[in-house]
């Protein structure tokens, strides 16, 4: 039901068709008044006219043309629907009858026809108008919902594995290559604005040669596998072989006493050195139980020269059969080496750093581990897995070869946006990863890739039918992953003041399905409450509710530099198995040649894909669209007071980080008790409370990053290392130190970057309810 008032001047100079005479021009005039008339009456203050625009006839400069829409639920029935009905209502607002009673049938037909041609040209009229300019789409809070599932109803199984079979038809190219293929994919989706970055960035590839391991006391040359070296093995799995190595290793030749260092924890180095003198050896090295990095660095301040790295088949999973398989690791904490701290773009100065580190490291497989401590090849009896372990009689000497080289390759990163409506300069960043320069590392680049490729597709339905979301969108599928997180660090890099001021917080669709076991979802503090209520909000339509525990631990990939040098709140769906062992945090930082087959084998519906797509979609839809960002500052400080519980150690005393911590709950439940409640009430949301709210919201995780962090643990202090433990990882690895090196001065230096990252946000928190409150009281 639309109707249009039109002024008597436009009437009377033809701009009806249907107006043959001057009478019934006379005779709609005060129909006219007679409608506003009503308008004006009692009761109808409310009227408004769903969906039409307002459309200016003519120059006029009546204010009664300002007709607003209404919503049909505050006006089930319009006008001409009453006067069909109520013959009272009809006599209560007609005309008088003309003194000279020459009112008769055909007049009365007239007027008739004269106010429905009217009505009916008002409904052309917004019609078209309606047609051509549709209002912009509103974040109200009741249509999110529904908006959500309609998006997020298009995400299916077929669809994901459609374009992952897609993606692996892409032949072995280089990374621009492949790139340039993802950013035609995601344009004919209808992504608008879509960019290809390059960087050209120091890379450690393998050498013309595969790296050897030869056991000097019997002559045996090995390859990383545990293969022997001859010609034949070399050919049938020459690729293989290539990428079994550390990249950014120190290179060269090293013969030495193999030491058996477990996992290289503290204890393990104390118990080593009382026994022997490490230096110049290599060390048998298990991964996982704590961060490469951090581990390699105790090495190298112990003494080593060298370390063999595997993975202890008792920490893996049953359902994997990764023994024989060598694997590749990166050294590099990320970026480009010969720019650390800056983008590798033209002009940037590049630093001489050829090797990372000291040592010579090389991954092996478990297999040739065993046959270096001359075991038997099964170690499982019964049920039970024996723990690989170097008997304490008899040394081994080995000779270890490596020789990967240095070279500036291109790498490229996909990135594309979807521009929001309300605050376009707000990003909500979601990453996955595609094909580098090497087959390491399986084939999860097509699976994450064919997650945010089929989320695009998605949303671009929703958008083509004029739909958008608040906040800007940022697509991302970066290269150099698997060397250091190269493409999103120098991105990151290249863009980081307007990503410091812009960016709200990123998802990650690193390595989605690794497994098939158990739902892991991790989230920043802030973000836990949301990601477990998308857990359920996606369990509607399925009978198996994927539901898991949310946690703040340290994860693999890409979001790295948007967590540890922006401070953005971060998010991460995905399938693995379940684990078998305590000590296996952090085995995804190897890189396994896993067949391509696998990935349909752990998902052969692609229902987990699925999943994770839909969960991942919600978190960014929230995100993106909800007007108060969807973030708990009440759990971030009940995260830091969790971490502060319990004794440190006889040494450690901290009252004052206590009593920090708890005024910034006290804070924090003030911020979110006054403020953000009464900011998510539409009667109360004034733009600017909002904007101001957000502002805080956004920047609270920046208050803890630390100036520094041992190699390999994250500089924000709210991530732990493991689902394990619950004190703030600095402070764990000061009293490693402490241990080890008989000195409290490590310990004071973390106590004091923890309690000021503590204070800064409490300071944060009441500036920002100072500002609204000054704010508040001048409005009054």
């Amino acid at each position: 039901m639309a109707y249009h008032k039109v002024n008597a001047d436009q009437r009377a100079q033809g701009h009806s068709p249907y107006l043959d005479n001057d009478e019934l021009q006379g005779t709609a005039l005060e129909l006219e008044w007679d409608m506003e008339k009503e308008l004006e009456e009692p009761g109808f203050d409310h009227f408004r006219l769903d969906g039409v625009v307002q459309h200016h006839l003519g120059n006029s400069q009546s204010p009664d043309l300002d007709l607003e829409p209404i919503q049909p639920s505050s006006s089930p029935k319009g006008r001409f629907q009453r006067l069909q009905e109520d013959p009272d209502y009809i006599s209560h607002y007609t005309r008088q009858a003309p003194k000279s009673n020459r009112c008769n049938f055909f007049q009365i037909l007239k007027v008739f026809c004269t106010a429905l041609i009217l009505f009916i040209f008002g409904v052309v009229i917004g019609y078209y108008a309606r047609k051509k300019c549709p209002s912009p789409s509103t974040s109200q809070e009741p249509n999110n919902v529904h908006i959500y599932h309609e998006i997020l109803k298009e995400i299916k199984a077929e669809n994901i594995q459609q374009i992952y079979r897609d993606l692996l038809q892409f032949p072995r190219e280089d990374d621009v290559d492949v790139a340039m293929k993802i950013l035609v994919q995601w344009s004919s989706q209808g992504l608008e604005d879509v960019r290809l970055v390059n960087y050209s960035v120091l890379l450690d590839l393998p050498g013309s040669s595969s790296n050897t391991v030869t056991l000097k006391n019997s002559g045996e040359c090995f390859y990383p596998s545990g293969q022997q070296c001859n010609r034949g093995t070399k050919t049938l799995h020459s690729q293989d072989f290539l990428y079994s190595y550390a990249a950014y290793s120190a290179k060269g030749t090293l013969e030495a006493e193999l030491v058996d260092v477990q996992y290289g924890t503290v204890e393990d180095l104390i118990r080593v050195q009382a026994i022997t003198n490490v230096t110049k050896k290599i060390a048998l090295l298990k991964l996982g139980q704590s961060p490469l990095l951090y581990k390699l660095s105790l090495l190298e301040d112990a003494g080593f020269g060298g370390v063999l790295l595997y993975v202890d088949p008792c920490d893996l999973p049953k359902t994997t059969d990764l023994v024989d398989k060598a694997f590749m690791v990166s050294l590099n904490s990320g970026g480009d080496p010969s720019t650390p701290g800056y983008a590798s773009i033209d002009g940037s100065y590049r630093q001489n750093r050829l090797n990372l580190t000291t040592l010579l490291v090389q991954p092996v497989s478990a297999v040739l581990a065993k046959k270096l401590i001359s075991l038997p090849e099964d170690t499982v009896q019964k049920d039970r897995c024996i723990p690989l372990q170097l008997p304490a009689t008899g040394k081994k000497i080995i000779s270890l070869n490596i020789q990967s080289v240095t070279a500036y390759k291109t790498i490229s990163n996909v990135i594309g946006y979807l521009r929001g409506t309300v605050f376009p300069d707000r990003y909500v960043v979601i990453g996955s990863h595609h094909h580098s320069l090497n087959t390491y590392g399986g084939q999860e680049w097509a699976s994450s890739t064919a997650i945010i490729t089929a989320f695009i597709q998605a949303l671009m339905l929703k958008v083509k039918r004029g739909w958008r979301p608040d906040r800007t969108i940022v697509f991302c599928s970066w290269g150099g992953t698997s060397f250091g997180n190269i493409g999103s660090y120098e991105w990151a890099e290249d863009l980081k003041r307007v990503l410091q001021r812009n960016v709200v917080a990123y998802v990650s669709l690193h390595n989605p399905v690794r497994g098939n076991s158990t739902l892991h979802p991790v989230a920043s503090p802030s973000l836990q409450q949301l990601a477990a209520e998308s857990q359920s909000f996606n369990c509607v339509e399925k009978s198996k509710c994927p539901r898991s525990n949310v946690s703040s631990v340290q994860i693999q990939g890409d979001s790295d530099y948007f967590i540890n040098h922006l401070g953005v709140p971060a998010a991460q769906f995905s399938y693995e198995d379940i684990k078998t062992s305590e000590n296996s945090s952090f085995l995804s930082e190897a890189l396994f040649p896993v067949p391509t087959r696998k990935t349909e084998e752990l998902d052969p519906s692609f229902s987990l894909h699925e999943t994770i797509a839909k969960l991942t979609g919600q978190v960014t839809l929230q995100i993106a669209n909800e007007p108060v960002l969807p973030f708990n500052a009440l759990d971030i400080a009940l995260e830091v007071q969790n971490s502060l519980k319990g004794n440190f150690c006889d040494e450690v005393d901290i009252p004052q980080l206590l009593a920090v911590a708890s005024r910034l709950r006290d804070t924090a439940e003030l911020f979110q008790s006054d403020e953000m409640r009464p900011a998510n009430d539409p009667k109360e949301r004034a733009p600017i409370r909002v904007r101001m709210l957000n502002d805080v919201l956004q920047s609270l995780e920046k208050n803890f990053l630390v100036h520094r962090a041992p190699p390999g643990l994250y500089r924000n202090i709210l991530y732990r290392l493991d689902q394990r433990t619950t004190r703030f990882s600095v402070l764990l690895e000061a009293l490693e130190h402490c241990k080890l090196h008989q000195s409290n001065e490590t310990i004071q230096a973390a106590l004091s970057e923890v309690l000021n990252s503590i204070s800064s946000a409490q300071v944060y928190f009441k500036a920002g309810l100072d500002v609204f409150e000054t704010t508040l009281a001048g409005k009054k």
